[in-house]
């Protein structure tokens, strides 16, 4: 198993891993993302960064993240997805990328580490509180779409 930083070329098996991720949360249809605009953030204007998670060459897992700020705490990071194929999942892995991540945003020096997760998502709930996490029910996310 190798953890690892994406890199140009790894953005259609992380589009397929995020169309398996929507299916997961019972959101088939919503993915209008592409490969190509995918590489465009990644790689080239860097809006997020990624891990990807290779085993036998095949990238089986990933995590998602960005830079953000808070107003109240000063910069901070968002993990916006981790996301591990079923078939390798319950073998650390998800624990493995997590740490990754948590690493980096030690590494830029974030006063704060974010992420949703949905709540009925209960092994991820699970998860997330094993590593002492505070889960914050008091925050209703509010969006808009263009």
């Amino acid at each position: 198993m190798i953890i690892r930083v994406a890199i140009p070329g790894d953005e259609i098996a992380i589009h397929q891993l995020i169309v398996e991720l929507a299916v997961f949360e019972k959101e088939p249809d919503a993915v209008i993302n592409t490969p190509e605009q995918i590489a465009i953030d990644l790689f080239k204007d860097r809006v997020c960064h990624a891990y990807v998670v290779e085993i036998d060459q095949q990238i089986v897992g990933f995590s998602l993240y960005y830079f953000s700020y808070s107003t109240w705490k000063g910069r901070a990071l968002y993990l916006e997805d981790i996301y591990i194929k079923e078939d390798f999942r319950n073998r650390h892995i998800g624990n493995l990328l997590f740490d990754q991540v948590v690493e980096e945003a030690k590494k830029a020096n974030v006063k704060r580490m974010d992420w949703q997760v949905l709540n009925w998502n209960e092994p991820a709930i699970a998860f997330y509180k094993k590593k002492n996490a505070t889960l914050d029910p008091d925050w209703t996310n509010g969006r808009l779409f263009f």
